[in-house]
């Protein structure tokens, strides 16, 4: 078993805050889609236009496609982890929860990363790093509150999103062991291509989105919103930070993004904040010190 205790560096919690913000993002733009959109059409307009986005991005870097099925198969394989399973079940989740409790629920992630990496023995399960990911996960619970409303199949609901927050686990196992040498825009465009083929198939089957109704302007800025921000950049950013700091710590963006959404309130609409949010915020900081292990090292010096 690997100790693979990588520290993150000021530049990758830079690009944590980032990514805490355009993924964010995505609760808001699902909500505003699903008022018009079934569920896994919004989930293949948000992948298929993602890949169209990073395509010519890709032409101008000089990257070449995958050969043959060899090449392909494991961009098939996160893009059904990353992408089809995640994005599926919480949008589902979010037609029975209300969207603040599904990012409280989509934060359980680094939880589940660090336990599926122990076990398969990819990595030590660390006391500290269980233990700041707990506290994380309070941290948030205390700055967004459980949000629970009295809505039929609610428990459906988080369960699907605990289903997604899994399967992000399982994405950043296959991430690690099958894309190591892959650049960051290449991966992204990739298993969003290969996310195309699936959910064309899955939602093509299921909902016969070509019969829907054209939907209005509103929903189509929130479906661009999606694709070019919370799934395009966000995944070059993402891609960028594993293989710099590793698949467990990307992770711990889900702990930031209740925190990003609550300043963005206050920075853009005028939102106040409340002291239950402040101390929330402090515990998620606290948290984050925790599992990065270096203050806690300089403080066993200090003694």
């Amino acid at each position: 078993m690997l100790p693979n205790d990588i520290r993150i560096d000021a530049r990758d919690w830079s690009l944590l805050a980032v990514l805490s913000i355009l993924w964010g993002g995505s609760f808001f733009f699902n909500g505003a889609a699903l008022r018009e959109l079934p569920p896994l059409t919004l989930v293949f307009l948000r992948v298929v236009l993602g890949a169209t986005m990073l395509v010519p991005l890709l032409r101008m870097q000089g990257i070449g496609f995958p050969k043959g099925v060899a090449g392909w198969t494991p961009f098939f394989v996160i893009g059904l982890f990353n992408n089809v399973l995640p994005f599926s079940l919480i949008v589902i989740g979010q037609t029975f929860i209300p969207s603040g409790l599904a990012s409280i629920l989509n934060a359980t992630t680094p939880l589940f990363t660090v336990m599926v990496m122990a076990a398969v023995g990819e990595e030590a399960l660390q006391a500290r790093r269980v233990a700041g990911v707990a506290l994380g996960l309070l941290g948030v619970i205390i700055l967004r509150g459980w949000g629970i409303e009295t809505r039929t199949g609610q428990g459906l609901g988080i369960l699907l999103c605990l289903g997604g927050a899994l399967s992000y686990g399982f994405a950043a196992l296959a991430a690690r062991r099958l894309l190591k040498d892959s650049a960051p825009l290449g991966t992204a465009t990739f298993q969003l291509m290969a996310s195309t083929v699936m959910m064309a198939i899955v939602a093509g089957a299921a909902e016969q989105p070509w019969r829907l109704p054209v939907p209005d302007v509103t929903t189509w800025l929130a479906v661009l919103g999606l694709a070019a921000l919370s799934t395009a950049l966000a995944y070059i950013i993402f891609f960028q930070i594993i293989r710099r700091s590793g698949a467990t710590n990307v992770m711990l963006v889900t702990l930031l993004i209740p925190v990003t959404a609550i300043l963005l309130g206050w920075l853009v609409l005028g939102e106040p904040i409340s002291m239950r949010e402040i101390a929330g915020a402090i515990v998620i900081g606290s948290a984050l010190l925790v599992i990065d292990g270096r203050v806690l090292t300089m403080l066993q010096r200090a003694r």
